[in-house]
């Protein structure tokens, strides 16, 4: 006995009419955009989990660690790790906070913002390739429309 296959299957092929089909489009994006980011930070010694720590310290500034796993995405180890060896490359200190021995507060090194700084330099090509097949204005609108479904105001999420 065979099941009948819907017509609107979640797939990743494009005009896939699933209510999946966005979500799964979005991976995609993701972990093509990923390793092509990945590959410009390789010659800089860093990961994109390290540079999102350090892109939310560049941002915010001196940032309590607990905080940087909701921000980045990631979980306590994950952000332990991260801290950890973005310390060790000088690239960020943890300080403790007065009042409060227990917690840490990371902060990005000069050494840090040079990195930074250099990332977006070595993104910059890779980034343009990345949206080659778009007009300019369809590259920004498609980030404007990523920033609204990735940050939904107060009460939409």
């Amino acid at each position: 006995m065979t099941a009948d296959v819907p017509s609107s299957r979640a797939t990743d092929r494009p005009g896939d009419t699933s209510p999946f089909a966005l979500g799964l489009l979005l991976r995609q994006a993701h972990w093509r955009a990923a390793a092509v980011m990945t590959e410009a930070l390789r010659p800089l010694g860093i990961e994109l989990r390290h540079f999102a720590v350090l892109i939310v310290l560049m941002d915010r500034g001196p940032t309590v660690q607990r905080d940087l796993a909701a921000t980045t995405g990631s979980d306590k180890a994950g952000v332990m790790r991260a801290v950890d060896d973005l310390e060790r490359k000088g690239l960020a200190v943890r300080r403790t906070v007065p009042g409060d021995r227990r917690v840490r507060m990371v902060e990005i090194t000069p050494a840090g913002v040079e990195l930074f700084d250099a990332a977006h330099v070595a993104a910059e090509s890779p980034a343009r390739h990345l949206v080659a097949g778009l007009e300019p204005e369809e590259a920004e609108r498609l980030k404007e429309l990523l920033t609204r479904i990735a940050y939904p105001p107060a009460g939409e999420a």
